[in-house]
Formats: C-alpha cells, structure tokens, sequence
C-alpha cells in the first residue's frame, strides 16, 4: 500500500529533476574566456523560469545522476512524526517552512511581505543577544534561540507572528526624476515564551538564489583573503575584511563564504544548519531538536527518523549537498549590444567593481572536477564590508558587525523577476529593483552610489541594462 501511494509521486519528481538536471548545451565555444560564461565551464543558456534549476554543463553522467536524486530530495515536503511515509517525517516541532523550495522556490530567491498582514514566506528572523558563542558566533537569546520560528506541528506552540509595516521615502535624482525608496518596520507579536531578553538584536534575512555556490567553495581562501584592504591602503574608499567564522564538520575557524554575513563556511554546512533551523530536521551533524528548553510542547513531541538513522538520512544529506553544489549560473544573454556594454564600462566607472569583482579563478575541489579551474564571473569578492546605517541590522556575526554584509554575487540576477517573478533585492528585500537597490547603499559604497545618483537618466538606464544581463 505504502509503495502504491508513493509510487507516482516519486516518478513525477523524479521526472522532473530529470528536465531540470538536463545536459543543456549553452552554444558557447570557448568557454575560458567568453564574457557570456558566468560559470567558465560549467554555464548553461537558459531565460526560462527554470534557469537557475539546471545541472552544471560540464557534470559527468554520474555526476548528473546524483545532482537528480539531490534535486527531487530538495523539492520534498516533510511531514508531522509519526507518519506512514518514513523517511520524510519529522518536520519541527518549530519551523519555518515545510520543504526547501518553499523559501528556495525553483532554486532561486525568497521574498518579504509585500502588504501588512501578508505570511512571511522565503523570508525568516534571526535573533541573538550581547556577547557570543563558545566559537565566536552569534548568542542565542535564551527562550527563542537563534531564528524565530512563525510555524509549528499540532500540538505544539509556535514562537510567535512578525509583521513588517512599509513607509515610503521619496527623493529625486540629481537629473529631477523623482524615486520613492520602502523602508521596513518588523514588529514581533504574540510572543509565547514571553518577552525577549534584554538587548535582543533581530535581523530579517531573505532566502538567497543558489546558483554557483559550488563555483564560490571552490575558490581559494587565500585569493579571497588576498582581496580584503581592511586599512583601505589605495585610499578607494573600500576596505573589506574577511568573516571568520567555525566549521563544525573540520572543527577548526576556516573563511565564512556563504551567508548574508559571510558566516557559514561551506556548503555541507549551510545545507545541514538549513535543514535544522529552517524546517526543524536533524542530521547527524545537527542531531538535537530545535527547541529551547522553556519551550515545553516543543522538548516532548515525537521526533521523525529511527534510532539508527537522524530524520535527514546520511544519503538524503549528501544528495542535497551535491545539488546544491552543482547547480550551473545561466550565461548573460544581451552583453554584446551597445547599450549594455556602455552600463558595464559605467559599473566599473562608478566603482561598483571594487566589491561586486567582475572575475575570479577557482583551483581545485576535492570531488568536484567539474567546479575546478574555472574562469567565473560572480560580481562579488566575498567580503565583509560597511555598507552604511540605513542598511545596519545592528547584529553581529562572528567578525561582521552590525554595519557588515557579505558581498552579495550578482550572477544570475537579471533572470530573478523571471524565475521568481519578483525583483525584490538586499538582505530583507526592501528594494524593489536594481536602482533602489543601490541607492540604499551607504558606508564603503557611498561613492558609488552617488555616481549612479549624479548619472543622467539615459546613462543610469545602460547601467540598469547591464545589471539586467547579469
């Protein structure tokens, strides 16, 4: 019976990470050093709504096997324990989505609330209070932990609601066209294991495209700590420092790459902290619930898995990593025509390309063949930088500040209104496009910006074009 129900599930998941894991031939002849090719070797062409869900061009049969299974584990719900499906049970006690694409839909970006009222959806809180972890990393508030949980299974009280209030910002360019920026309010309600400690810091953080993070890990730590100018030496304005940050699995402080603040150090971990904090699922690297231990429902309900095997099983990990690794960045599309070239030779003009660099060489990756010794175009150095107070979360993590984020990489962006039809960018979505976007910058970025602010219209629009073919 169990089979029978299953059955046709698994063929059409199966089906269709066979579609999005296809052998797309990106039509690009030399690949080292065609401007189009974002992802050197491993870029595929695609303008679809399913262009950051393919396989890495370059991904061995075997290889494309695995990124398959990995993708139809992504796209798995989970369930309540006890269930009759086991193996996809154990979902919470808290959490904030019940399957990865929920936030990651079709590997791509999340969104904030666009109205009052509306459910937060590829969008979560983190929470900490004054001082730091054992590690260094950021301490969790006492009753609610690291990351607020707006969801829970029956039975069991969830942490509380977030609701985000929007007041407009008019301004106008230096050329008279007028603009309006949205600056968020977040308000915690209805909190359940009463009020916060005092000093809680929060930060809303929106889920992130995926694409080429393999690409990023395989980079070496030394060519991205070899970009940092924390004294701003050049004198261009732009220092950048490299986070720091503890990698469990190595036990030891390695570069944090990944994150909006640069604090997660590899993919593998990302994928397992994700699977924790996001959808209540534990691993073997991360075996114990996430409840606080004021949360009494929480510490007592049913968990999924059985004694010999954690509720994300060891292949299901590993399948969801590899995915995750191999995802391909879609080639640009549009770099040729005039207008676009002109916004590329102004980004760089403007000084955009002190942080957002234009190209990166990875060296070898263990087990990744594919990934190594590529030419990639990311448009991002991996750093730490000020980006002024309008964006400061005032929250630590590791070494970033309340004032830091991570270079964000802009490979893939023009494709993100068509994937995930919305344009909605920074760490909380506040900007409703690319120039809202940068006008919100501040700190290391302030010159930049008031380029773009000072451009006339029709040299804004090449930039914005150049943007849109990334």
């Amino acid at each position: 019976m169990r089979y029978r129900l299953l059955h046709p599930f698994v063929i059409v998941a199966f089906a269709l990470a066979a579609c999005t894991g296809a052998n797309v031939d990106a039509g690009i002849a030399d690949l080292s050093s065609a401007p189009e090719a974002s992802g050197g070797d491993t870029t595929i062409r695609d303008v679809t709504s399913s262009a950051y869900s393919f396989a890495a061009r370059n991904l061995s049969e075997e290889e494309r096997k695995a990124f398959e299974l990995g993708s139809h584990f992504f796209n798995q719900g989970w369930v309540t324990a006890p269930a009759s499906a086991s193996g996809n049970d154990g979902l919470g006690p808290v959490f904030n989505a019940a399957s990865c694409s929920t936030c990651h839909s079709k590997a791509g970006r999340g969104a904030p609330p666009e109205n009052v009222g509306d459910e937060f959806v590829g969008v979560l809180m983190r929470l900490s209070v004054p001082g730091s972890s054992p590690h260094g990393g950021p301490n969790a508030e006492p009753s609610y932990g690291l990351q607020f949980q707006q969801r829970s299974i029956l039975g069991v009280p969830a942490e509380g609601r977030v609701r985000v209030d929007y007041s407009e910002q008019p301004g106008s360019f230096a050329s008279g066209e007028r603009y309006s920026l949205r600056a968020p309010k977040y308000v915690f309600e209805g909190l359940n294991f009463g009020d916060f400690a005092s000093g809680t810091m929060s930060s809303p953080r929106v889920a992130r495209a995926m694409i080429g993070l393999g690409l990023l890990q395989a980079v070496d730590a030394s060519v991205v700590r070899g970009h940092a100018d924390i004294d701003d030496t050049n004198r261009d304005g732009i220092s950048g420092r490299a986070n720091e940050v503890w990698d469990e699995q190595a036990q030891a402080t390695r570069l944090g790459r990944f994150g909006w603040k640069a604090n997660q150090p590899t993919v593998e971990q990302q994928v397992y902290e994700a699977f924790l904090s996001d959808l209540g699922i534990t691993s073997v690297p991360a075996s114990t619930e996430n409840c606080k231990s004021v949360q009494n429902a929480c510490m007592s309900a049913p968990s999924g898995g059985t004694s010999a095997e954690p509720e994300l099983s060891e292949q299901k990990r590993v399948a969801i990593t590899r995915w995750n690794m191999t995802l391909a960045v879609p080639a640009r599309r549009h770099w040729k025509e005039p207008e676009v070239a002109r916004g590329e030779a102004l980004f760089h003009q403007a000084g955009c390309a002190g942080c957002h660099l234009s190209q990166m060489q990875t060296s070898v990756l263990e087990g990744y063949p594919a990934l190594s010794n590529q030419t990639i175009r990311p448009y991002t150095d991996l750093l730490l930088h000020d980006m002024g107070s309008e964006l400061a979360d005032g929250r630590p993590d590791y070494l970033a500040s309340g004032r830091e984020w991570r270079t964000p990489p802009l490979w893939g962006i023009g494709l993100l209104k068509t994937v995930n039809k919305h344009q909605y960018l920074l760490h909380d979505g506040r900007a409703r496009g690319f120039a809202e976007a940068i006008l919100w910058h501040g700190g290391e970025a302030s010159g930049p910006r008031e380029m773009f602010y000072d451009m006339s219209a029709s040299d804004r629009a090449a930039l914005l074009a150049f943007l849109g073919d990334l």
